[in-house]
C-alpha cells in the first residue's frame, strides 16, 4: 500500500498531499472543521454534530465539507484528533507505574473535558497522528520493564479499557452533577431499606462505613485511583513473575 491509498482524511491529517481533487481551491483547513465540530459537541453532545451544522458554523455550504471528509465517520476521526492533541511528556526518572498513571490520568482528563468522545463508536484501531502518539506514549511508559512488546500493548489496552469504562460510568456526573447527587442520596436511602444485613450482608456492610473511613474530597477521583492502582498491581504481578 502507498501513502496515496490511505483514506483522504488520514492523508490530510498526516500532511500528505495526495491526488488533487477537481474544483475550486480549498477555502479552509481540515483543522478548522475539527474546531467547529468539537465546539458543537462540547456545547450539545455528539448529537449536536452534523455535516450541515459544522458547515454553518464555518459559514460554508454542506457540500463544501465533502472536499475534506467523505462521511460522518471521517468527521469523527478529525474530532478525536483535535480533542486529544499531544499526550503527556514523561519524566525519564520516573518508574513505569508513575508514567502509566500520568498517561491514564491525562486520558481521563481528556474524556472528562469532552465526554462526547465516549459516544463515538470504535470501529478500527487508531491511525491519526495524535492517536498514534498517545498509543506510543502508553507503550513507552513500560520502558525498563521485562514485558515483551505484545505484552506492553495488552497492558496498555487494559489501562485504556479501565479509563474508558470508569469515564463512561461517571459521564452523567460531569453534565448533571447536582441531579446525580440527589439521585445518589435517594439510591442510598432505598438501598439501605432494601438491602438488609440478613439477606445482603456484603452490600449492607458498604453502607456502614464510618465517615472517617470513607473517601474525602473527590469521591470519583478516589474511586478512579483505587481501580487504577488495582489494575497496575496486576501488571506488577506479571512483571514480578518475569523477573523471579
Amino acid at each position: 500500500m502507498t501513502m496515496e491509498e490511505l483514506p483522504r482524511v488520514l492523508q490530510q491529517l498526516w500532511g500528505i498531499e495526495g491526488r488533487s481533487r477537481p474544483g475550486p481551491k480549498p477555502a479552509f483547513h481540515i483543522s478548522d472543521i475539527a474546531r467547529a465540530a468539537v465546539k458543537l459537541a462540547d456545547a450539545g453532545g455528539l448529537a449536536a454534530v452534523s455535516m450541515s451544522k459544522v458547515a454553518a458554523e464555518l459559514g460554508f455550504t454542506t457540500m463544501s465539507l465533502y472536499r475534506y471528509v467523505d462521511a460522518k465517520d471521517d468527521l469523527y476521526v478529525v474530532m478525536l484528533e483535535h480533542a486529544f492533541a499531544e499526550p503527556p511528556a514523561f519524566d525519564p526518572e520516573r518508574g513505569w507505574r508513575e508514567k502509566v498513571t500520568a498517561w491514564a490520568q491525562a486520558f481521563r482528563d481528556g474524556l472528562r473535558q469532552h465526554p462526547w468522545i465516549l459516544q463515538i463508536p470504535i470501529q478500527e484501531p487508531p491511525l491519526s497522528p495524535h492517536q498514534l502518539a498517545w498509543m506510543e506514549a502508553g507503550l513507552q511508559a513500560f520502558d525498563g520493564t521485562p514485558l515483551a512488546p505484545q505484552d506492553r500493548l495488552s497492558a496498555m489496552l487494559l489501562v485504556n479499557i479501565y479509563v474508558r469504562g470508569t469515564a463512561q460510568l461517571t459521564a452523567n456526573m460531569l453534565t448533571e452533577p447536582d441531579a446525580v447527587q440527589v439521585a445518589d442520596r435517594l439510591y442510598t436511602q432505598r438501598l439501605a431499606m432494601l438491602a438488609t444485613p440478613d439477606r445482603f450482608p456484603g452490600i449492607a456492610a458498604t453502607l456502614e462505613v464510618p465517615p472517617d473511613e470513607g473517601y474525602a474530597g473527590d469521591f470519583d477521583a478516589a474511586e478512579f485511583g483505587f481501580g487504577l492502582d488495582t489494575v497496575l498491581d496486576g501488571i506488577q504481578s506479571r512483571i514480578d513473575r518475569l523477573t523471579s
